[in-house]
């Protein structure tokens, strides 16, 4: 039976996790006087799966609107004691000993059930602000500077909502995206530090997306997007996505993605293909026993660029080899009958030939991405958490990675020999001090209301 899930996941195509909020209303008439379906997986509890809210109900609720506000805090321990006290290659944590506000999100969901009209608005600020969208170059294409237009928005998009099957949506602006498994706010997931498949692919997306729930069980969407995790475009034609969620069973959900597009600058014949492929079981269900719940998440990822001088899979020196292969797989455990505390253990392994999706270091010349360069990686972690409320989460998790090329902070940091970036340190002759092995212990506290 499980190997008959697993296949139908990997023949599966999807881009993102559902997008739930505001769809639909229970019970509900439309202006036209059709009755409103209960809302696409409304059906069963899936508070329980990696990268989905546990939150039973908003604490900011009205007929039009329906706030949603985190604080997301960390004391990220690192023994190397960089320097400068920053942390690389992560899109998780960015400071290292000492207390860091990570993730501050604020906004909500505005819904008119009448006339279908729906809005979303998230506000973002924290280190995570300036540290997710650094990898995005556009910016620097043209006039006008996206990153202080749109750094602090991590959604920001208005719609449609039809009553047609059980519920379509057009929505226009930035989006989260889910491709990798893992919820961009850290409420979401089992584990506090991404492995290596989350933090390589997109937190979020710019155009157009188109939401289909043939059944109250599945749902289809279709995106046009400027690029992959880019404010703007790299060159003069849109990235493609196609999404697919399935949940049979309340204990089952599958997705897989597919995108395509031309996101290489200066590029524009090299030609980017991404599959994403998930699937999440909860194999275990009693509430009177000392381990109450557990479940299992496996992500399994293939990428390509091909065109300008690459090759997907090719030998030939001329045109070395540009691909994406990445795995993960966590498993986690519920405690007690409450289930205030849990247990997770996993990683995964990365292999990015050329480098083209590897989250880079601060500091410039730290890494190249020449085609040809390797860059190879695998983590592993274990963590607790403690949920007293279905608002709070403590965590404390602890983590290593290794990579075959230096690639982590070592003590003598990443700015400069003192630890500060100019005009008070000096970078001139500077040489990062990077180092292919990194332990790390994660202190959090995340609230979200």
């Amino acid at each position: 039976m499980l190997f008959r899930v697993i296949a139908a996941t990997v023949l599966a195509m999807g881009f993102c996790m559902p997008d739930l909020v505001g769809q639909t209303n229970i019970k509900a008439e439309s202006a036209q006087g059709d009755a409103v379906k209960a809302a696409p997986f409304s059906w069963g509890d899936f508070s329980w799966l990696q990268g989905n809210s546990r939150l039973d109900k908003q604490v900011l609720s009205s007929r039009y609107f329906t706030g949603d506000i985190t604080m997301d805090i960390n004391y990220n321990w690192n023994p190397q004691h960089p320097v400068d006290h920053t942390n690389s290659g992560s899109t998780a944590t960015f400071r290292s000993n000492e207390i860091n506000i990570s993730y501050i999100e604020a906004g909500g969901d505005f819904h008119d059930s009448a006339s279908g009209v729906r809005a979303r608005l998230m506000l973002q600020f924290g280190a995570r602000a300036t540290g997710v969208p650094r990898n995005d170059a556009t910016p620097l294409r043209g006039q006008f500077d996206l990153y202080t237009a749109l750094r602090h928005v991590t959604e920001g998009y208005i719609g449609q909502h039809f009553n047609k099957m059980h519920g379509i949506n057009v929505d226009v602006g930035i989006f989260k995206s889910y491709v990798g498994l893992m919820g961009y706010n850290n409420f979401e997931n089992w584990n506090y530090q991404n492995s290596f498949t989350s933090d390589n692919t997109p937190w979020f997306f710019t155009g157009v997306r188109i939401q289909t729930f043939p059944t109250d069980r599945l749902k289809l969407e279709y995106w046009i997007v400027n690029g992959w995790q880019t404010y703007g475009m790299f060159n003069e034609l849109p990235g493609l996505g196609f999404q697919y969620v399935y949940r049979p069973r309340e204990w089952c959900s599958l997705m897989s993605s597919l995108y395509g597009g031309w996101d290489t600058p200066n590029m524009p014949d090299r030609f980017r293909f991404h599959n994403d492929n998930s699937i999440i079981i909860r194999y275990l269900n009693r509430k009177d026993r000392l381990i109450s719940k557990a479940a299992f998440s496996v992500t399994a990822d293939l990428g390509f660029e091909n065109g300008g001088g690459v090759s997907p899979f090719g030998k030939d020196p001329a045109k070395p080899a540009q691909n994406f292969l990445s795995w993960m797989c966590y498993n986690r455990f519920w405690l007690g009958a409450q289930q205030h505390f849990a247990w997770t253990m996993g990683g995964g392994m990365m292999h990015n030939p050329g480098r083209y999706l590897a989250l880079l270091p601060t500091g410039a010349g730290i890494l190249t991405q020449n085609p040809g360069d390797q860059l190879d990686a695998w983590d592993v972690s274990t963590g607790c958490q403690y949920m007293p409320s279905t608002h709070i989460t403590w965590g404390l998790e602890f983590v290593c990675r290794h990579a075959n090329v230096p690639y982590f902070s070592g003590h003598g940091g990443v700015t400069s020999p003192n630890g500060w970036n100019e005009p008070i340190g000096n970078t001139k002759g500077f040489i990062a001090d990077q180092v292919k092995d990194e332990f790390r212990v994660i202190a959090s506290v995340i609230a979200r209301f």
